[in-house]
Formats: C-alpha cells, sequence, structure tokens
C-alpha cells in the first residue's frame, strides 16, 4: 500500500478542481460510482412513528423549540419525517433560516469557511479536510478523518446536501478492503481508515486516494472510533434522506459486518466492553484511557445500535444480528452498573471491602478505596451523576469525559434517569465542565508526577492544554442534541452563546486551554474545520430539532435491566 511520505499538495484549500480526464485505477473503482451517486429515490414511509420519533415529535411541539411556522403545519405526524432541504437552499449559497429563527452573522461564514475545506477526488466532493490553516505546518490536517467528518456530513445533512455524505461512505468502504499492514503486522479486514488524503499526479493526470490505517499516526495505534462512526453516519445518511438504497448495497451490508465481527469476536474476556489501547479515539495520545474507555464503549453501543436498523436480516445478517442483540443485553447492564457515578455510588465505593473472593463479592473489581481521587468527592454534586472513564480490575479512571457521556444519552446508554442526571451535572458544574468555552474533553487535568507517569511528560498534553482538560468547540454539536434529546434546550442555547462571543473572533480555533478555556490552545490550529461545522449542526438542531433524529436513539426498552445498585455496606 502507498505511504503518506508523498509530497503533494492536492485541493487542500477546498477549492474545487475540474478534471477532465482522468485515467481508470482499478483498484479504485470496482463500484460503480456513478450509478450509486444519483439523486436518491425517496421512499414510501410508513407513518406509524417510532419511538424515537414519537418522543423528538413530541419534544419539537413544546413551547421552548416550537418555531413561528409550526402553527401552519398540518395536525397530523407526517411532518416528523426528516426533509432537510425543505425552507434551505442547497448548493454553495448560505442556508437560510426558518421563519422565527433569528440566524446569527458567524453562520453565513461558518458555511464559507465549511465550503473552503471541501475535498474533490474526481470532480466529486468526498469528505473536508481536518483544518485549512496555512499559517502552520500541515502535517496531517490536510487529510479526510473519519471522525472529523461526522459533523461535516450532518451540517450538509442538514442542508438538504446529501451526495457529500454518500460518497465519503463508498469511497471509505472501498478503502476498507485494502490490506491494511504496520511493519510486517497485517491489521483485521474490517478496520476503517483513520484518514485519507487525494494524490494528484501532474503528469499522468489522475488522482488517487492514500489512506492511514494508523501507520503513519503518532503511537502508530490503528483507529478503534472510525468504524464506530462509518456506521453512526450511515443510518444517519438513511434517517435524513429516506433512502435505505445504500446501507442495502451488498458491499454495505459485508462492510458493517466485518467492522462489528472484529468487535464480536470470542476470546478471553470476560466483560462485554471493548478493551483498546491509548490513543484509538478522539484522545489519540498517551492519557491513559488504555483498557475500556467510556468514548469507546458508548460508540459500540451506539454503532451496534444502528447495525441493528441497517442489517438485513437474512443470511448472514441474521446471523450477526443474533450476535448483536446478546451483546446490547450484556453491554448495557454492565456500563449501567459499574460505570456509573453518583453521589450514593461513590458512597458505596468510599466503603468498599477488598479482597473479596467467589461470585457474591460487591466489590468485584477489587477497586481500593484508598486510590478514589480527592477532587471527586467535591466534584459530585447532590443530584448529578455520570460514567466515569474506564473500569477495570483494581481500576476506576473517575475522570469526566465529555464525548462518551453524550453519545450515552443519544444511544440511551444512558437509562432516561441516567441522562437527566448528566445534564443536572453540567448545570451544577458548568463552570468547571463550560467555561467560558464549551466543552472539556476531560475534566479535571492531570499535572505533576500524574502527568509524567501517564502522559510520558507529553508537551502537547500539558495540564489543562489539548485532550489534557483542553476545551474543545466541536463538542457543542454533541452537547446540543443530548440537551434536545433530554428536554434542556437552555443548556445548549447558553453555551452557543458562549461560544458565539468568541470562536468567529478566534478564527475557529482547534482546541482552547486554561481552567475555563480563556485562551487559544497553544499548539491549536485555526479555522479547524469540526469547530466550524460542530457550530453550524448544533445551530440548526436548535433551529429545528428533528434534525436530532439523525443521531439519536430511544431506549429499547427490552433492553432495560433491573438496575441494582452496590450493596456494599447497608447498616
Amino acid at each position: 500500500m502507498s505511504s503518506f511520505n508523498l509530497s503533494v499538495d492536492v485541493n487542500q484549500n477546498g477549492n474545487v478542481k475540474n478534471v477532465d480526464s482522468l485515467s481508470t485505477l482499478d483498484d479504485i473503482d470496482d463500484i460503480d460510482f456513478a450509478k450509486l451517486l444519483e439523486k436518491p429515490r425517496p421512499l414510501n414511509i410508513d407513518r406509524l412513528r417510532s419511538l424515537d420519533e414519537r418522543s423528538l415529535h413530541e419534544l419539537t411541539g413544546s413551547p421552548q423549540l416550537r418555531n413561528a411556522d409550526n402553527a401552519s403545519r398540518a395536525p397530523d405526524h407526517a411532518d416528523y419525517v426528516i426533509s432537510p432541504s425543505v425552507g434551505r437552499r442547497s448548493g454553495f449559497n448560505t442556508p437560510r433560516s426558518q421563519p422565527g429563527f433569528e440566524s446569527h452573522p458567524m453562520v453565513g461564514e461558518a458555511w464559507d469557511a465549511l465550503r473552503r475545506s471541501m475535498v474533490y477526488f474526481r470532480g466529486q466532493p468526498v469528505g473536508t479536510i481536518a483544518a485549512v490553516d496555512n499559517s502552520e505546518e500541515k502535517l496531517n490536517y490536510d487529510q479526510v478523518f473519519v471522525r472529523d467528518f461526522v459533523p461535516s456530513a450532518l451540517a450538509f445533512l442538514m442542508n438538504g446536501e446529501p451526495d457529500i455524505v454518500k460518497n465519503f461512505l463508498l469511497k471509505t468502504l472501498r478503502l476498507q478492503s485494502w490490506e491494511k499492514k504496520i511493519d510486517r503486522f497485517q491489521l483485521g479486514e474490517g478496520v476503517m481508515p483513520a484518514s485519507f488524503k487525494v494524490f494528484h499526479d501532474p503528469v499522468r493526470n489522475h488522482e488517487t486516494l492514500i489512506a492511514d490505517f494508523g501507520e503513519s499516526a503518532i503511537g502508530r495505534v490503528a483507529p478503534v472510533d472510525s468504524g464506530f462512526w462509518w456506521i453512526i453516519l450511515l443510518r444517519a445518511y438513511t434517517k435524513s434522506t429516506g433512502d435505505s438504497s445504500l446501507a442495502d448495497m451488498p458491499e454495505c451490508q459485508k462492510g458493517i459486518r466485518l467492522i462489528l465481527s472484529l468487535c464480536l469476536s470470542e476470546g478471553f474476556d470476560t466483560f462485554p466492553t471493548l478493551l483498546c489501547a491509548d490513543g484509538c479515539c478522539m484522545i489519540d495520545r498517551r492519557m491513559g484511557v488504555y483498557g475500556y474507555p467510556i468514548e469507546i464503549q458508548a460508540l459500540f453501543f451506539m454503532a451496534l445500535r444502528c447495525a441493528l436498523l441497517l442489517l438485513k436480516h437474512d443470511g448472514e445478517g441474521k446471523e450477526m444480528v443474533e450476535q448483536i442483540v446478546k451483546r446490547l443485553h450484556a453491554l448495557s447492564y454492565h456500563m449501567r452498573s459499574y460505570f456509573w457515578l453518583d453521589l450514593k455510588q461513590l458512597n458505596d465505593i468510599y466503603r468498599y471491602k477488598t479482597e473479596e473472593y467467589s461470585h457474591t463479592a460487591v466489590n468485584k473489581f477489587n477497586v481500593i478505596p484508598d486510590s478514589l481521587p480527592e477532587w471527586v468527592f467535591d466534584f459530585m454534586p447532590p443530584h448529578g451523576g455520570f460514567f466515569i472513564g474506564n473500569v477495570s480490575p483494581a481500576r476506576m479512571d473517575f475522570r469526566w469525559f465529555a464525548l462518551g457521556n453524550c453519545i450515552a444519552i443519544l444511544s440511551s446508554l444512558a437509562t432516561p434517569e441516567q441522562s437527566t442526571a448528566i445534564m443536572d451535572l453540567i448545570e451544577s458544574r458548568w463552570e468547571e465542565l463550560v467555561g467560558e468555552m464549551p466543552l472539556k474533553v476531560c475534566y479535571p487535568a492531570i499535572e505533576s508526577h500524574e502527568w509524567r507517569i501517564v502522559t510520558g511528560c507529553d508537551p502537547k498534553n500539558t495540564r489543562w492544554s489539548y485532550h489534557n482538560g483542553g476545551s474543545w468547540p466541536v463538542l457543542l454539536w454533541l452537547l446540543t442534541a443530548a440537551c434536545i434529546k433530554t428536554g434542556r434546550p437552555q443548556i445548549a442555547r447558553r453555551a452557543i452563546e458562549e461560544a458565539e462571543a468568541r470562536l468567529h473572533k478566534d478564527h475557529w480555533p482547534e482546541y482552547y486551554d486554561g481552567k475555563v478555556g480563556r485562551y487559544v490552545g497553544k499548539q491549536s490550529r485555526k479555522n479547524q474545520t469540526w469547530s466550524i461545522a460542530g457550530y453550524l449542526v448544533a445551530k440548526m438542531m436548535l433551529e429545528d430539532p428533528s434534525h436530532v433524529g439523525m443521531v439519536c436513539l430511544e431506549e429499547d426498552k427490552q433492553m432495560k435491566p433491573v438496575m441494582r445498585r452496590s450493596n456494599s455496606w447497608t447498616c
């Protein structure tokens, strides 16, 4: 496979490059993409609403979120079927707001910036590069990252422009089939790339794609989250367009099965969670998230649930569906029972006995109470809670991780009560988790001796910087979606107002530093695409809350276990 050590400058500013004559690459275009890129055929969707449609429809009808034009809508429930193009312009124009929604001046400039980041392959848009910042060395910021493209994709879907999302899904699916080697070791067939870039050969006048599966990444870690994001985005595309023909393609069905086969294979695991290395997700450097990080577990849960909606229940698909259902039941129970922390659970852990043996043990992971960090006792509010960062033998990482907790709400990994508690925590600890720029990727920062041990003295992850307590504007869309799902849009509105005071003026930084996110990150790229897209998606969700249906799944009542709280000391 080709390496990234190619010095090229291909469409890095996002401008459209017309390609009049391109040579055919047999190893890329086995699929007839031209045929697949035809406009999706609308489906006759059954008007019987699912649980998620009912709840979101009721939410969009609430006084806080109702737009001025809602009164003119027909009283039936057919209006819930998402039609993002209604009331908007597609193409290269800034979308107009619905009546009654006051658009911020930043919105138009954000759309312009997002379009400048678009990458083209053989005349077709296939993604957005990580950042358009010509003041810094490009490194890998000129590539299309799978996780980074998700908010961009959602923005385009909400604006009625699904083609770029379809192209992206097909191209990354094709890259999945490539042989993947790091040194002499071959990766699993289902691994999705972390990123790709377009290589243009000016002599032969043709383009090809070059993918990175971790062999060029810092630490050489394969991206565990890429496959999960791909499945989640495929479901969002299907939900948004009403077009199931893409997901029904044999190639897409196989792609889903290959991704999940990596996770559902039997081995030595005693837990339903996924064992992962440091640096395998958004937190892509050594930060002590090895083991069973909440971000991966929440994404895994959501990808499994999305796959249930996408897979055909025949042949190989039926067998995979049965595996998924079993895993979902085990995973939901494990996460809700052992990763959840609130005031009562914290007190129970504080009073744990240790060295318990046999199946009757309460302290099942043999966590030593003296290992509880001092900060968590003051951080935990009376009526809040959250999923902690990691649980493994004799180890609990009590840090708050924003992405994992927001995905837990959206996927209904969190019960309705737990979702409410997470929102209560955010409101109670606003200064710590939001501050002057939403949102802390994790809290608190690790420092001093612990920083040296955990990060290996990483100069980029110093305290309150980058992934060590830095503030990431991209998380705004996840927070907004979680707020809308839980009926707390005022929290999202407040966070968006905080971001609007700084983001555009600071040229859309990648992240902010400091305890309250006051300073542009010391190594932060400007014009970071997912900061731009995250803001746009958050704004469009508040404008039309039905958009949340793309990334939201209601609780499966059959999956809900009987919750048994710890009974360490009841006397």
